[in-house]
């Protein structure tokens, strides 16, 4: 959210333009497509074994006593979303509940990132001798892209695992218009799963660009603010705001999680039918 010691505590880009721009640069490594973002992969993977970490000793310490916090709090995750699962998926798969598991947590806390103050670790990092970071991974292509492309590679390999090679071409080829309209039906077909990765990296990555991009245009409220008596009103102002969106955006984030969850449940449980 936005940073209520304001932008003026920001000792790199002056302009509202290189402000914006210098918020919105990967820290990266390499060039053209082996370009590494340095700051998406630290985060990602942080959150990744923070989230298994935690769900680990809340396993290990499970107890059919009076159960913990955390023991109540994970139990509750994983009854409501493989009851989600149990009403969406009409197949049998050991895999399709920890995967939506997986997600919806993974995304939520890469998604709540958002959430950190906008100059709160970038300046940090600067004190440390990093120029760029951002701090959510899922307002990063790249990320949303790997994950959807992921949930690709599944509904590819269930789709031949369970039809086999005539189930997959009799849907690419004889649906929905039967054998005599062989490329139109190839084509939609086509169109349609190439649809589905890019939906899912867009939409995500869409709703927390946007949702960053709001908190830093809050923040420029007092680039370059002094601090005075003159000032206050401009403070008071951003940490409302900053407040108020913050709040909000608790609400989009859950939902962009979920959305993604229950797009690759839907996606992997089409994979599983035939017509």
């Amino acid at each position: 959210m936005a940073s209520e010691a304001g932008a003026a505590a920001h000792h790199g880009p002056e302009t509202p333009t290189d402000y914006i721009v210098h918020h919105l640069t990967n820290n990266s490594v390499g060039e053209g497509f082996w370009t590494f973002h340095l700051d998406t992969l630290f985060f990602s993977i942080v959150l990744g074994v923070l989230f298994a970490g935690v769900f680990y000793v809340a396993a290990r310490r499970a107890t059919a006593e009076t159960p913990t916090g955390l023991q109540n709090f994970v139990e509750m995750m994983v009854e409501g979303i493989d009851k989600q699962v149990r009403e969406t998926f009409h197949g049998t798969s050991a895999l399709i509940a920890p995967l939506a598991l997986t997600l919806f947590i993974w995304i939520f806390l890469m998604n709540f990132m958002d959430l950190v103050p906008v100059d709160g670790l970038p300046v940090a990092a600067a004190a440390m001798g990093v120029d760029y970071l951002k701090v959510v991974p899922t307002t990063d292509l790249n990320a949303t892209f790997a994950m959807s492309l992921t949930v690709f590679g599944l509904i590819i390999f269930y789709s031949f695992k369970i039809k086999g090679w005539r189930g997959v071409a009799n849907e690419f080829f004889l649906q929905p218009f039967g054998k005599w309209f062989l490329p139109a039906n190839f084509l939609l077909k086509t169109i349609e799963e190439i649809a589905k990765p890019i939906s899912l990296a867009l939409r995500l990555f869409g709703n927390l660009y946007a949702g960053e991009l709001i908190f830093i245009l809050i923040a420029l409220l007092t680039l370059g603010a002094g601090a005075s008596i003159g000032t206050l009103p401009l403070f008071v102002t951003q940490v409302i705001l900053g407040l108020v969106w913050a709040i909000f955006h608790i609400l989009i984030i859950t939902l962009q999680a979920f959305v993604f969850m229950m797009l690759t449940v839907v996606y992997l449980s089409l994979a599983h039918e035939g017509h």
